[in-house]
């Protein structure tokens, strides 16, 4: 069976380099698929654990010329790894030998081998958890390293610029060079630094990419300034021509200003994965031998006694062991309030504890807590391509061809003009600058992770890019009643006395149903608590399987349940029964309450609406998206909560077995649809839906069926998923065609076709002119971070919560 991982892929600098990635890994035995993303430094390569393994995947992918130290995932773990892959990775690009001797301690110790060489708190979560840490560099270090190249390319260039000929132009006077040294051969000295340090960046990716038997941008960038310099060393040893290194000079420093800032735009898409990476603490407390210990996180194994103060955070899952106190699931969940824990209750790694002390059981570390989950299925998403991407991807290969060849082509057509070998090669290197795919790789990925992270935020969780570019399209979404729009818990709606109190009823109700455990009687129970009733300790309690209860409460006979008790226990209800098919008609469940031999009131329960459920019909109906409710219940149930939220539709009485052929036929009448659900019923209608979205607190077959997950089980998350799903497209629209705009403009300016009419580009602002389109695309991303989306807030009580819309009434 398949299995998907998230590798850490260190030194992706170009987004047009991932198909070096890519082409290189899908040809091994045993990968099926790979899919690259430069912004955050990752590759999520899906393949048969049969044939390969990741060490061996983390291998090809040195193997390519970048670094990779295994699975990119949270929680101070990169795996699995042994220690000598780390140790080879470490001698194969000159790193350290105490980091990644530390990587592999603090590997094992994750899984019981033994104590970690490193302090995890001395370390940031991203150096810790894949972008870039393990075996080299993280994205910052990759920004500083970047505008270090870029300072020295900017100032050796200003130095080269006054002792060539435009500078001598520009200042109207010449500065003789130093040491009694000819302007081109001391401009030759001042660009050996450029080229050898700043520029080799750019060779060293060429090399790369050509290894790989791909084209990319280096290859494009590297050809340019290669040509120019060379030329210009060559004219230098031989005389009589003019030099360029001015402008090969001009063409790094530019290229790398762009890029630099191109690459701190791309740094701020992925800060919501960064920022769910630092949410796991560094240090845990566990209790061994009755004694508090400070171990570092990935010491934490299964099995292990946790000590949670309030306040701390919960370091790994895991069920409470002791203790009673509130947590702060909101940073992982996106649950507003804080949830109640007591014994027996799970915990989520990363949670914060607010009050209590509690004593936890690790259930759950490293790369299988839910942190690490959610955190591997953002970066699976953001990895992920839609199909404009792949599009974009193959076009940008062919570009690079297209620009390579245009060069030559201008380079030949010029000088069959009769122009100079300088004027040719400038127009050459010119097209093979300006031409660059870069903004058209950055175009959709850019996108993708900000919408992803944007939902991973708001605890919306989709599942890959295909998925985000299905969301914007949707017109219909078919909700599921129960347990979606509702909580899936009976509720009391109605309480109607006849001849008795209200006090007087509940206490005698809440007595008998105390003893059962029903679903229903739990909720009569709960409603009486709320305000205050303590319930009697019956004598001769009877439970009627399917009908009710009768006991004895103060020598009192108490009946309570159905219609047929009633009659077996001769109960004259004569006056309850119009008010009971009332409460039937309308799609509540009655529950008669006899005192005595006489009927004296009626209990209403029906299922508790959730509280966002007409929020979030509105918010789809304000995108002009039609609302379609789901129920297997009997017609007038449905209808009660349809007219309650507002929906347009109600298909009640459906079999499980029916759902998806209800969503088919949606889509028959040429409808885009959404399923919400979140029971193993609705997994077939997830699965057939063009987008199926699951509320996270549903099962596992319909969560793993789904292409989003509402962490939240909150029904406002729908219209949440779909705006973002709609504002990343649009971003991606934007982009692509500002990309292909841009190409399609300034290639004939760069060839030289208007330079008649005094339109003519130089290689440097060609190079700038390209970097600030890769710029504008990536901010252009960044501001999908403004979308307006549906206001989040807690659950507060349902539409027909006891607290504002209970219906009393006196017979």
């Amino acid at each position: 069976m398949s299995q998907t991982t998230v590798l850490h892929v260190g030194g992706l600098h170009w987004a047009t380099s991932e198909h070096a990635i890519e082409s290189t890994l899908v040809r091994r035995a045993g990968v099926e698929s790979v899919e690259a993303n430069a912004a955050n430094q990752s590759a999520t390569v899906t393949y048969d654990p049969d044939m390969t393994s990741v060490a061996e995947l983390a291998g090809w992918v040195r193997d390519c010329g970048y670094h990779c130290a295994g699975r990119s995932v949270p929680m101070h773990v990169c795996e699995p790894m042994g220690e000598s892959a780390v140790h080879e990775a470490a001698a194969t690009h000159g790193l350290h030998a105490d980091v990644a001797t530390a990587d592999a301690a603090g590997r094992h110790a994750a899984h019981g081998a033994g104590p970690t060489a490193m302090n995890p708190a001395e370390h940031s979560a991203q150096e810790m958890m894949g972008h870039g840490g393990h075996g080299g560099m993280s994205m910052d270090d990759m920004v500083r390293d970047m505008r270090n190249r870029f300072v020295v390319a900017a100032v050796l260039t200003m130095g080269i610029a006054l002792w060539s000929p435009m500078g001598r132009d520009m200042l109207g006077f010449s500065v003789p060079a130093p040491f009694g040294l000819s302007d081109e051969v001391f401009a030759l000295l001042l660009s050996l630094p450029v080229v050898f340090y700043s520029a080799w960046i750019f060779f060293d990716g060429a090399y790369r990419a050509l290894r790989n038997r791909t084209l990319d941008m280096m290859v494009l960038v590297a050809v340019a300034v290669a040509a120019g310099w060379l030329y210009s060393v060559g004219i230098t040893l031989t005389g009589g021509g003019e030099v360029f290194y001015e402008a090969a000079a001009m063409l790094t420093a530019f290229v790398l200003l762009g890029h630099w800032f191109e690459m701190r735009a791309r740094g701020g898409a992925n800060e919501a994965v960064r920022a769910l990476m630092d949410l796991a603490p560094p240090m845990a407390t566990v209790v061994r031998d009755g004694t508090p210990v400070d171990v570092p996180t990935a010491d934490v194994q299964v099995g292990d006694l946790l000590l949670i103060r309030p306040g701390g955070k919960v370091p790994v899952d895991g069920l409470v062991e002791d203790g009673t106190s509130e947590v702060d699931e909101s940073m992982v969940t996106g649950e507003s309030l804080p949830v109640a824990k007591t014994t027996g209750s799970s915990v989520i790694g990363a949670s914060i504890n607010t009050t209590g002390t509690l004593r936890v059981r690790a259930t759950k570390v490293g790369s299988d807590t839910a942190l690490a989950q959610i955190v591997e299925l953002v970066q699976e998403a953001q990895n992920s391509k839609a199909p404009g991407q792949r599009l974009a991807d193959r076009a940008a290969f062919w570009l690079v061809l297209v620009a390579l060849i245009g060069g030559l082509l201008t380079f030949g057509a010029w000088l069959w003009s009769g122009a100079s070998v300088e004027t040719a090669l400038l127009f050459a290197i010119t097209v093979v600058v300006i031409t660059c795919p870069d903004a058209l790789g950055l175009a959709t990925p850019t996108a993708i992770m900000v919408g992803t992270g944007l939902g991973a935020q708001r605890g919306v969780l989709v599942k890959n890019a295909a998925a985000l570019e299905a969301s914007a399209r949707i017109d219909t979404v078919v909700m599921d009643k129960t347990g979606t729009l509702t909580k899936g818990e009976p509720e009391v709606i109605d309480v109607i006395v006849d001849g008795i109190d209200e006090a007087e009823l509940l206490t005698l109700v809440a007595s008998l149903e105390n003893e059962s455990e029903h679903p229903l009687a739990a909720a009569i129970v709960g409603y009486a608590a709320q305000r205050g009733v303590v319930p009697e300790r019956p004598t001769e309690f009877r439970n009627v399987p399917g009908h009710g209860t009768t006991a004895l409460v103060h020598d009192r006979r108490v009946v309570v349940g159905n219609r047929r008790l009633m009659d077996d226990e001769g109960v004259d209800a004569s006056s309850l029964v119009a008010r009971r098919d009332e409460l039937a008609a309308s799609g509540r469940t009655a529950v008669l309450v006899a005192v005595d031999g006489r009927g004296v009131g009626i209990i209403g329960l029906a299922d508790a609406v959730r509280g966002t459920s007409a929020a979030a019909v509105a918010a789809l109906h304000e995108m002009g998206v039609e609302v379609v409710m789901l129920s297997g219940d009997n017609l007038a149930t449905a209808r009660r909560i349809a007219g309650q939220l507002g929906i347009d539709t109600v298909l009640a009485e459906v079999l499980p077995g029916d759902k998806a052929a209800e969503v088919a036929r949606l889509q028959q009448a040429g409808r885009k649809v959404a399923m919400v659900g979140d029971g193993v019923n609705d997994a077939p209608a997830l699965a057939q839906a063009d987008l199926g979205i699951a509320i996270g607190a549903g099962t596992d077959v319909a969560i793993e069926t789904a292409d989003v997950v509402l962490m939240r089980s909150d029904p406002l998350d729908v219209p949440t998923a779909l705006r973002i799903g709609r504002g990343t497209l649009r971003k991606m629209r934007q982009n692509l065609n500002w990309a292909i705009g841009y190409n399609a403009i300034a290639l004939p300016i760069a060839a030289g076709v208007f330079a008649s009419w005094g339109l003519v580009l130089r290689p440097e602002m060609a190079a700038l002119s390209m970097s600030g389109s890769s710029v504008i695309v990536a901010v252009n991303a960044l501001m999908l971070k403004r979308l307006r989306l549906p206001q989040a807030h807690a659950e507060g009580p349902p539409a027909e919560a006891p607290s504002s819309n209970l219906h009393r009434t006196t017979v």
